[in-house]
C-alpha cells in the first residue's frame, strides 16, 4: 500500500473529493492545519492596522491506496486541488508500513 499525504487550499477540498470518486482510495483523513510555502504569508487590513497573516489555513489529506492507482490517485488530487496559483500545495508519496 501507498500512503499519500497532499497539502491543499480548504476550499478545494470538494473538488478533492469529487476527483477521487471512483478511484480505490482504501482511507482518507483530513486535518486542519497552518503553513506556508513560497508565498510567505499575506498581509490583512483590520480596523484601519495592518497585521502579517504568516500561517496560512490549510488542509492535510492522508489517503492510502493500492500501488498500482497510486499514480491515479495523485493525478485526480493534483486535479481537483490546482488553482493555478501559488500556495495550491505539496502531494508526498511514500510507502506504508503495516497491515
Amino acid at each position: 500500500m501507498d500512503r499519500i499525504i497532499a497539502i491543499i487550499k480548504p476550499f478545494r477540498l470538494d473538488a478533492v473529493r469529487t476527483a477521487l470518486k471512483g478511484l480505490p482510495v482504501r482511507a482518507l483523513t483530513v486535518e486542519e492545519v497552518r503553513g506556508y510555502g513560497r508565498q510567505k504569508g499575506h498581509l490583512e487590513l483590520y480596523r484601519g492596522t495592518e497585521y502579517s497573516i504568516t500561517f496560512l489555513p490549510k488542509l492535510r489529506l492522508e489517503l492510502i491506496c493500492p500501488p498500482g492507482d497510486t499514480n491515479r490517485v495523485v493525478e485526480a488530487i493534483r486535479t481537483g486541488a490546482r488553482t493555478g496559483r501559488i500556495g495550491d500545495g505539496k502531494i508526498l508519496v511514500m510507502e506504508a508500513e503495516g497491515g
